[in-house]
């Protein structure tokens, strides 16, 4: 039994541990920006996130007329084909469903937009100027 057990844990801490070097101070130079960012990340991290905003916008509108147009045609199946009649009219309603929360998304992506788009307004100086 020449060899010790060495149980790790916690609170628990090896002669090793104890002994290595502390960590060395770390020197910044003058022109190192502050997170790696450049002066015009702002500008282009808002333009990026309005693109985006705009191509989810558009998704959603595909989404609502895809969804739409399926309806459509489970509710022509329904008077087409009257021996499935009821399950075409489930197939019609829960497209229907599907219409009207892709038409949410499509109003949250729009509302996004719009709120991306302001923000980069205000980081370029430009001011709103309320009424009320």
């Amino acid at each position: 039994m020449a060899e010790e057990k060495h149980h790790h844990s916690l609170f628990h801490h090896h002669k090793n541990e104890e002994e290595k070097p502390a960590v060395e101070a770390v020197t910044y130079s003058e022109t190192a920006y502050v997170g790696d960012q450049k002066p015009n990340d702002g500008f282009e991290k808002y333009e990026k996130e309005k693109k985006e905003h705009k191509h989810k916008e558009h998704f959603g509108e595909m989404g609502v007329a895809a969804a739409g147009a399926y309806a459509l045609y489970e509710k022509h199946e329904a008077k087409k084909d009257p021996e499935h009649k009821h399950r075409h009219k489930i197939e019609e309603e829960i497209a229907a469903a599907v219409a009207v929360g892709a038409g949410g998304y499509t109003f949250h992506e729009h509302h996004e937009k719009k709120e991306a788009k302001k923000e980069e307004e205000m980081a370029e100086g430009k001011k709103h100027h309320h009424l009320f």
